[in-house]
């Protein structure tokens, strides 16, 4: 099922051109309606359920519904992710609530330098890739 916003929560993440549901989007699928300030799913057909949105909005204002195969009707399953954790709400249809935090970073915001160590960029037309400069290829008899 595709995302929806709840348009009572949605504040539009305050006057912005870009939200930060349309910013996180990998299928551009989210929109503003600039009249209304609050964001819409322009192509729900469209969307694969990723919940990049739903982490991504500031006010909780996104939802999934999720499949019955996975979350019984009656039932949700809503992340809320922060720089350092991302804490799930399972809601049951029983009316209890369960929630599980999970650590997503093991270093400081900022401080990972991805190419650190890494050979500098070679011939761009080489066949190798940059981690495995100075090998050569195996040759076929």
């Amino acid at each position: 099922m595709p995302t929806f916003v709840h348009t009572e929560k949605c504040d539009g993440c305050k006057g912005g051109e870009v939200t930060a549901c349309m910013y996180i989007c990998p299928n551009n699928l989210m929109k503003l309606d600039t009249e209304r300030m609050k964001a819409y799913n322009q192509e729900p057909d469209q969307c694969w359920e990723c919940q990049c949105c739903v982490k991504a909005c500031p006010q909780q204002a996104i939802e999934v519904r999720a499949y019955q195969d996975v979350v019984p009707m009656g039932g949700a399953c809503i992340p809320l992710r922060t720089d350092q954790a991302i804490m799930w709400t399972i809601k049951f249809r029983d009316g209890a609530v369960k929630r599980f935090k999970f650590p997503v970073r093991t270093t400081a915001v900022g401080s990972i330098d991805p190419y650190g160590g890494k050979p500098e960029a070679g011939d761009p037309n080489d066949q190798l890739l940059f981690t495995e400069a100075g090998k050569t290829l195996p040759t076929i008899s």
